[in-house]
């Protein structure tokens, strides 16, 4: 028996219920392999990240895909914790923007997000869909190493 590439764990941190029902879609028309789990604000997702209180037992995720407006702790926040934490910053954080992405990396994210990514949110489920399968193709191709 061969060693199949396991399915990649990918972190949403979404608080708009209508953008995660349109990445939930769109991963599933898209045929994205992978296990998606979800969180609506900045402190859970650090909950999440770091395994602490009810997520203590979340895997670590393979892939952060990150909106910046979040309640309680800012996705700027989250993004630096990760990028600035020794076992995480080689996590993936890809920042997820309703906004153009020369706006966003005009702004001050202290060149986090200068290394994996900026995904302009689009509007239509169709575009979304050509997006999650490139996203599939450069990011979700590589195994895991478990």
């Amino acid at each position: 028996m061969g060693n199949a590439p396991s399915e990649a764990v990918l972190l949403l941190v979404e608080d708009n219920r209508g953008d995660i029902r349109l990445l939930e879609e769109a991963f599933s028309d898209g045929n994205v392999a992978n296990t998606l789990h979800t969180v609506t604000d900045g402190q859970a997702a650090l909950d999440f990240i770091y395994q602490r209180g009810e997520y203590e037992d979340a895997p670590r995720p393979d892939i952060v895909l990150l909106d910046l407006h979040l309640p309680k702790v800012d996705g700027e926040d989250v993004l630096h914790e990760i990028k600035h934490h020794p076992e995480l910053s080689q996590t993936p954080v890809i920042v997820l923007s309703g906004v153009d992405e020369d706006l966003i990396k005009s702004r001050d994210l202290d060149h986090d997000a200068d290394e994996d990514g900026v995904l302009e949110k689009p509007v239509d489920l169709g575009e979304f869909v050509k997006v999650i399968g490139s996203f599939e193709q450069f990011r979700l191709g590589v195994m895991r190493m478990e």
